[in-house]
Order: structure tokens, then C-alpha cells, then sequence
């Protein structure tokens, strides 16, 4: 069996199973020597001890929904945690639900919804996208600006490391604790993030919130660029509106938004939208929600006052979410189309500090532009400094042009305290940027950690380290 050379009942070599988990989100394509699909942490178990006393890489995946190659692999095995999906029962005394590393992130938010309760990482791909990789990568989502990314919420993890042994971890209750480094105080800082690189994550505690009562959400369409960011960095600052989402969306972007719900006359002569939820200052209160003051900060900051739009129902405000879904699903697609002829699409995830996106995004288009290459396409979570741009590289001529317009804005983007990558992870197509922002020191203690918890480098090659 070619890399992998021991076989148990879970690992197939079957040449369509191995096409079936050869792509992923980023574009590229991949075919692993094998591809296992255990159904227990048993036979998850099993598979790591075989492969270390084989010397055979293993690289975790969940629904491949990530966008930098970290869930596809060239030689080796693959790891398909899909199997591992089960839901627990909430626990409403703790306020926490224990899943499967791969259940899907929106049928756990459901689960917790059904008896009132909030589950907090809302990935756009929520649908389509496991709660394993979304605390492989650390992933966000709309509702970051308010509740911060999927880390903070896990509160107890299992992992299986690279020769099957287990851990179990806890964060701990602890108010202060003074022993040791404090890179050391809590292991599951360890593991969130780290892309498969360090061991295998089969089960998750996740806290739980109270559910808000209300909730609100406002497209707010604008003339101008400059107005629409604007107003996302007043609505960070005031102290009488209080967003847990702002999603900008720029002319490329909103077209594709209006497109898809079928509303293309609406706000033809804007350039820019933001896309707002508010669920009050104390969530779950019943005071009145404020409506009057989000108007009166968009009519500040020369909004297209007549065309905003109001989502206060749960089906409105499922259809505006569907709307914001459809620009980076329609990139994908135009990105898709484009591989045989050596392109794909290009998607970052850099973010600076919100006061500065305005700038950067200059910064960004200029680049693109005296590269001679069509600007990105920018949406996302503005309120936190942090866009999206999709390119669409038509050949393999084009791809390299716009990855050099990448690395150029990705300097600029650190000169300005800035990140390489504030969502997604780094994975494969990213790990050759982790100079521009890991200092030689920082990448010590990373290689440290993998020479520790995987001493032969088996799991997920490629992955953040390259």
C-alpha cells in the first residue's frame, strides 16, 4: 500500500474515495495514498498507533471546508473525522453541550437553540464546516465582534496525539495562577489552532450562552466607499448602538448579494453596504431595541437613507444571512471553473486594526492595480478590522501575479500591527507568510511544541510550519 503500509478495516484505497476528499475550499487539489473514515475514537486510536509504528503521515479532516489546504494532502493518509458526529445532550446546569469533532457547527447551534441557549461560532461555511476544524483554525465568524472567536468558548477537549495516546483537558476555573510560563497554564490553548499539527481533536466542550430575546438586523446601503466604513468604525465606538456583527460588503461583493436575492433595482447607486445585527447592551433584556439610533448614525454618515433595510423576524434575518453566504459560495464557483486552466481562487483573510481597514483596502487596490491584475472582490467582518479579498485567477500566469500582489499587501498589512491571516488558519498555502509576522523566536517555540507532541512530524504535513 503506497505510504501507507499497514491496513485496517476503516482505510480504503479505493480511487474514487481517494478523488472524493482530494479538494477542498483553497482551490487546490490533492489525493492522499489512502483515506481512513473510523466511526469511534477507539478505531481513531488504533489508526495513529499503526501509522506511528509505521512512520506514515496522517492528516486530520473534517467537511473540507478549508480554504488554505490544511484538510487535503498529497502522500500519506487522511484522516476523515465526519464519523465522529455526535451531539450530547445540553447540560442547561452548565450551560455547556459536548460534540463530536465532526458535527456539523450549525446543527450544534441548533441543538443548543432548541432549548434556548447560544452556541457562538458562527462560520459563514456553518452549514458545511465541523466543530473539529473550526477549533482547528480557530475560526470566527459574524457574531466575532461581539463573542470573539471559537477558542474562548471551548472549555474541555479530548485529543489523541500522534502515537494514540489520549488526553483529556480541562481549562482551568482559576481567577490567577503564578506557576510557571504561562504558555504552560492551560493545554488547551495548545491545540486550538494548530491545524492537525499537534494532535487529533475527537470531542469538544463548548460553553453555552443565554439566547438574546430580540435581535435586529440592518443592511445600510451607502453612495460612497469611504461613507460605509466610516460608520462601521462609529457604530465600534458608540456607546448608544451595540453591534455583535458589521459586515462590509463593496460594490463587487453587493452585486453578488443582490444578485442572489433576486433584488438587483434595489440601491442601484450605491457602491458599498454594511450589514448590522444588534440584540441590545444586556442580551436577553427586553428593552427596546435601537432602531431609531442606527438610522440616525447611518443618515450621519450619508447613508442611502431610503433603501435600508430592516430585519427584525427570524426568516428575514436567515434570508440576509443566506445573502452574505452567496458571495464567498459564488466566488468559489468562478474560482472552481478556472482550474483547468491553472487558476483558482485566492481568498485572504488578513485583518488590521478596524480604525485602519479603510487604508489598508487602499493600500490593497492600489496594489492590484499597478500589478495590472482585476482588484479583489472585499466583504466580511469590517467591524473587526478584518476583510475578505477573493480573487479569481484565470490562468497560472494570472495566480502568481495576484500572490504577489497578496505578499505585498500582507507587509503592508503588518506594518500596520496588522495579521496574515485572522480567521482561517494557515494550513498549506499560507505557511510561507508565517516569516512576515512569527518572529525566529516565536517559530522556535512552535517547532518546540511539534517536536514534543509529535516527534516524528506525522500529523498534518505541510500544515502552518510548511
Amino acid at each position: 500500500m503506497s505510504g501507507v503500509p499497514f491496513q485496517l478495516p476503516t482505510i480504503s484505497t479505493d480511487a474514487d474515495v481517494r478523488r472524493a476528499f482530494a479538494r477542498d475550499a483553497s482551490g487546490l487539489e490533492m489525493t492522499a495514498d489512502a483515506i481512513a473514515r473510523p466511526t469511534t475514537i477507539d478505531e481513531v486510536a488504533e489508526l495513529l498507533r499503526e501509522a506511528t509504528a509505521n512512520r506514515t503521515h496522517v492528516t486530520p479532516a473534517g467537511a473540507q471546508s478549508s480554504t488554505t489546504g490544511a484538510s487535503i494532502v498529497d502522500h500519506g493518509l487522511l484522516l476523515s473525522l465526519r464519523n465522529l458526529s455526535r451531539i450530547h445532550e445540553v447540560n442547561t446546569d452548565t450551560r455547556t453541550i459536548r460534540v463530536g469533532a465532526g458535527a456539523i457547527v450549525a446543527d450544534v447551534r441548533r441543538a443548543a437553540e432548541a432549548v434556548g441557549l447560544l452556541f457562538t461560532p458562527d462560520p459563514t461555511s456553518e452549514e458545511e464546516s465541523t466543530v473539529g476544524g473550526a477549533i482547528a483554525c480557530n475560526a470566527s465568524g459574524a457574531r466575532s465582534l461581539r463573542y470573539g472567536a471559537t477558542g474562548p468558548h471551548v472549555r474541555a477537549l479530548t485529543v489523541l496525539l500522534a502515537n494514540g495516546d489520549t488526553l483529556a483537558l480541562r481549562r482551568p476555573a482559576l481567577e490567577k495562577n503564578t506557576v510557571g510560563y504561562p504558555v504552560a497554564h492551560d493545554p488547551v490553548e495548545w491545540f486550538v489552532g494548530s491545524e492537525g499539527t499537534l494532535g487529533v481533536v475527537v470531542e469538544a466542550e463548548f460553553a453555552l450562552y443565554t439566547l438574546p430575546s430580540q435581535l435586529l438586523g440592518l443592511i445600510v446601503p451607502f453612495a460612497h466607499e469611504a461613507d460605509a466604513l466610516a460608520f462601521v468604525v462609529a457604530a465600534r465606538r458608540s456607546t448608544v448602538v451595540h453591534p455583535r456583527c458589521l459586515e462590509f460588503f463593496d460594490q463587487g461583493a453587493m452585486d453578488i448579494a443582490r444578485k442572489a436575492e433576486g433584488s438587483s433595482s434595489w440601491a442601484t447607486g450605491a457602491t458599498a453596504m454594511v450589514y448590522v445585527e444588534e440584540t441590545g447592551a444586556v442580551e436577553a433584556h427586553d428593552a427596546e431595541l435601537p432602531l431609531d439610533e442606527w438610522l440616525a448614525l447611518a443618515e450621519a454618515h450619508h447613508a442611502m437613507a431610503e433603501d435600508i433595510r430592516v430585519y427584525d423576524s427570524p426568516a428575514s434575518q436567515h434570508e440576509a444571512r443566506r445573502m452574505r453566504h452567496a458571495v464567498p459560495a459564488t466566488m468559489n464557483e468562478r474560482g472552481a471553473a478556472r482550474r483547468s486552466f491553472g487558476g483558482r481562487k485566492v481568498s485572504t483573510d488578513w485583518a488590521v486594526p478596524y480604525p485602519r481597514l479603510a487604508e489598508a483596502l487602499q493600500v490593497a487596490r492600489r496594489l492590484a492595480d499597478d500589478a495590472g491584475i482585476p482588484r479583489g472582490i472585499a466583504y466580511g467582518h469590517a467591524g473587526n478590522g478584518h476583510p475578505h479579498q477573493n480573487f479569481v485567477a484565470q490562468d497560472a500566469d494570472q495566480l502568481r501575479q495576484i500572490e504577489q500582489v497578496v505578499y505585498a499587501t500582507l507587509r503592508e498589512v503588518i506594518a500596520m500591527g496588522g495579521t496574515v491571516a485572522a480567521e482561517h488558519g494557515i494550513g498549506k498555502l499560507k505557511s510561507r507568510w508565517l516569516p512576515l509576522q512569527a518572529s525566529d523566536a516565536q517559530q522556535r517555540v512552535m517547532r518546540a511544541l511539534k517536536r514534543e507532541f509529535d516527534p516524528y512530524g506525522l500529523l498534518a504535513p505541510g500544515n502552518v510550519l510548511g
